[in-house]
C-alpha cells in the first residue's frame, strides 16, 4: 500500500503512529490542545487497532494511562500539547518509574526558533522529567526525507523497547511541530511505500534466565520468605513459584497484604499474614529471629517488619528482575536479578528436623492470631475503618481487580486482609505512595477490563475528582468503597496528632464535603452504606457498567484509637 502526504507533520505523525501500531500499541490517551494536532489526527486514524481516548485533565490522563498499562502489562501512549500541559504528567512519570510501569510520553512543542523568545505556551520541555524516564530525547523537526523517516521509525522502536526493558518505566519523546498543524497542504508531496517501510518491525522479547537455588538456603535452619508488594502479570503462576520455594526449603512465607499470595492461600500452606502483629510482641520477635531471609519483590509496608529486620540483621537475598536497589534497610543483601518463576529447585529434597520446629512455631502463632482477629471483627457491628479491608477480602466476586488507595487503606489491608482463595487482583500505586491520581488509575485498570472495585479514603478521592470526567469514555464498571472520616486518618496514627493546634487544620484537613452532591455533579451513582450487611449485598453482585460510590461514614479519632488499642491487644493475647 502506498500513501501520498501533502503535509509534513501528518507524514511524520503517521510514521510514529503506524510504527507503534506495528509494535503492538493498543491504547493512546490524548489531551486536547493545538500543538499536538498532527498526532491527535494521526492517532484518530489508527482506530480500531489503537484505541484513542481523549481526557481533559493531563494529570488525570496520565494516571489513567498508568492504570491501563498496569492492567494490560503493555505500554500506553500519552500525548499532550506544548507548555505546562506536559508538566501535569510529572506525578505519573514518577510513579511509573518507582512501580516499573511502561508509559510512552509524547509531548509536542514549538520548533527551536520559537523558543526563548516569549512565544505563547512555550516552556523548556527538554528533559522535562529530570532523571525519572528510562530514556528521553527530542525528535528532529519534521522533514520529508526517507532517511529521516527511517531515523524516526528507529527512534520510536527504541523508545517502545526502552519503556519496557530492562525494567518498566516511562520514555519521553519531545516532538517539535511547525505550522500548519491542521492536515492542510503545506507544499509537501511525498509517497511512502507502507508495506516495505514497516516490514520487519519486531518487538524484542525479554530474555529469561534460570537460576539454581544457592546452597546456603538449604543449609539454613531458620529462614523466612517475605512476599512483598507485587503486581505480577500472572499472579497464580507467581504464587505457585513462591509456594514451590517455600515447600522446598520448609520456610514460612510472610505475605504482604498487597501480595497476590494472600489471595491464593491454598497454594501455600505456610502462609503468614499476621506478622506485623506477631512482631509487636517483643518476646516472640526475639524468639523468631531468622538467620536468613529471601525477599521477593519490594519490601512490605510494615514498619514492625522493617525494624525487626534491622535489629536481627539476617543475611538477605532479594529476588526481583529489576536492576534497581531494592534494599532500603541497607543490610547484608545479595540481589538476584531474576523473576521468582525462573528459580530452579533442581533435585532438592524437603527440609526436616530443626527446620520443621521453626516453621511449626510460625504456623501455630498465625493460626492463633488469625482466629482472634476474625472473631473480633465478626462481632463488630459499628462502622469502623479497619473492618472494611477484612470484610472485602472475603466477599468480592472471584478474580475481581481491587485498587487499594494509599494512606490508611493499604495499612488496614496489611494488618487485617484475610487470606482467601478468590484470586482477587490487588492493584495500587505503591511506587511513590502518593494520593494523587488514585481514582484515575483505578478507572484505567477497570477500562475494558473486569468489573472492578476501589477502596479509598475521602482525601484521596477528593484529590483526583477530575478523574470522574473520564466517565463518558469509560467502558466497564468501577465500584468505589469510600471510607469517609472527614480528614487524613493516617495522621491520627502519628505523634503530630497530639499537637492541636496545628493538627486538625494543617494535617487532618477536614473538607466537609457532601459526597452525594459531588457525585450528582459528575452524574455518578451514589449510595450511603449504613451497615456491613448492606455493603456485603452491594459487593456480592457488581454492576457491569458505570461508576458507583458506596460511602461509609466513620469517626476518624475513634477509629485511630481502636486501631492502636487492638493492635496492641492482639499482640498481647499471644
Amino acid at each position: 500500500m502506498q500513501l501520498t502526504f501533502n503535509n509534513v507533520n501528518q507524514l511524520w505523525s503517521y510514521v510514529i503512529t503506524a510504527t507503534l501500531k506495528n509494535l503492538g500499541l493498543s491504547c493512546a490517551v490524548l489531551c486536547p490542545g493545538s500543538r499536538s494536532t498532527p498526532l491527535t489526527v494521526a492517532f484518530s486514524k489508527q482506530t480500531p487497532d489503537i484505541e484513542a481516548i481523549p481526557i481533559l485533565d493531563e494529570r488525570s490522563a496520565a494516571f489513567f494511562a498508568l492504570g491501563r498499562a498496569k492492567a494490560t502489562a503493555k505500554p500506553v501512549v500519552l500525548v499532550c500539547t506544548s507548555g505546562t500541559a506536559g508538566a501535569n504528567f510529572y506525578p505519573a512519570v514518577i510513579e511509573a518509574k518507582e512501580s516499573r510501569v511502561p508509559l510512552l510520553i509524547l509531548t509536542t512543542d514549538r520548533p527551536a526558533e520559537l523558543r526563548e523568545c516569549h512565544s505563547g505556551q512555550t516552556i523548556d520541555q527538554v528533559k522535562l522529567y529530570g532523571h525519572y524516564p528510562n530514556w528521553q530525547t527530542e525528535l528532529a523537526t519534521p522533514y520529508a526525507d526517507r532517511r529521516m523517516l527511517a531515523y524516526l521509525r528507529q527512534t520510536v522502536i527504541h523508545a517502545w523497547e526502552s519503556c519496557q526493558f530492562p525494567t518498566g518505566g516511562s520514555v519521553h519523546l519531545n516532538i517539535p511541530f511547525r505550522d500548519p498543524l491542521a492536515p492542510i497542504p503545506d507544499g509537501t508531496d511525498f509517497t511512502l511505500d507502507c508495506e516495505d517501510f514497516f516490514s520487519g518491525i519486531v518487538s524484542t522479547p525479554l530474555p529469561i534466565i534460570h537460576y539454581q537455588l544457592p546452597k546456603e538456603w538449604q543449609q539454613c535452619q531458620r529462614g523466612i520468605i517475605i512476599a512483598g508488594v507485587a503486581q505480577p502479570k500472572e499472579p497464580e503462576e507467581y504464587c505457585q513459584a513462591i509456594a514451590r520455594l517455600s515447600q522446598t526449603l520448609q520456610w514460612p512465607v510472610l505475605a504482604e497484604g498487597l501480595s497476590p499470595v494472600r489471595n491464593y492461600a491454598d497454594l501455600n500452606p505456610y502462609l503468614i499474614s499476621t506478622y506485623d502483629i506477631i512482631l509487636r510482641n517483643p518476646k516472640l520477635a526475639q524468639a523468631l529471629a531468622p538467620e536468613m531471609v529471601i525477599q521477593i519483590g519490594e519490601m512490605p509496608t510494615s514498619k514492625e517488619l522493617r525494624n525487626w529486620l534491622i535489629t536481627t540483621n539476617p543475611q538477605r537475598w532479594i529476588i526481583d528482575n529489576s536492576p534497581t536497589n531494592l534494599d532500603p534497610l541497607h543490610g547484608k543483601t545479595t540481589h538476584l536479578k531474576i523473576a521468582v518463576e525462573n528459580l530452579d529447585n533442581g533435585e532438592w529434597g524437603m527440609g526436616n528436623g530443626e527446620w520443621g520446629l521453626y516453621l511449626q512455631k510460625w504456623c501455630e502463632i498465625e493460626t492463633k492470631i488469625r482466629a482472634i482477629i476474625d472473631e473480633t471483627f465478626e462481632n463488630i457491628e459499628d462502622l469502623i475503618e479497619s473492618k472494611s479491608a477484612w470484610l472485602i477480602s472475603q466477599i468480592l466476586p472471584p478474580q475481581t481487580p481491587l485498587f487499594i488507595s494509599n494512606s490508611m487503606p493499604v495499612r488496614d489491608v496489611e494488618f487485617f486482609w484475610k487470606p482467601n482463595n478468590l484470586g482477587i487482583k490487588s492493584c495500587f500505586n505503591r511506587g511513590a505512595n502518593g494520593i494523587d491520581g488514585n481514582l484515575s488509575t483505578a478507572l484505567g485498570i477497570a477500562h475494558h477490563h473486569q468489573i472492578s472495585v476501589m477502596l479509598t479514603g475521602d482525601l484521596t478521592l477528593l484529590h483526583d475528582t477530575n478523574g470522574f470526567l473520564i466517565r463518558n469514555k469509560f467502558i466497564g464498571h468501577l465500584t468505589i468503597v469510600l471510607i469517609n472520616n472527614n480528614g487524613g486518618g493516617i495522621f491520627e496514627m502519628l505523634p503530630i496528632a497530639n499537637f492541636d493546634p496545628p493538627f486538625e487544620e494543617f494535617f487532618a484537613t477536614p473538607q466537609d464535603i457532601d459526597f452525594a452532591q459531588l457525585c450528582a455533579t459528575y452524574n455518578v451513582e451514589y449510595e450511603l452504606i449504613n451497615s456491613w450487611k448492606q455493603l456485603q449485598e452491594r459487593l456480592k453482585l457488581l454492576p457491569s457498567q458505570g461508576i458507583r460510590v458506596l460511602e461509609i461514614r466513620t469517626n476518624r479519632k475513634r477509629d485511630a484509637q481502636w486501631r492502636k488499642e487492638y493492635l496492641r491487644k492482639f499482640s498481647r493475647d499471644l
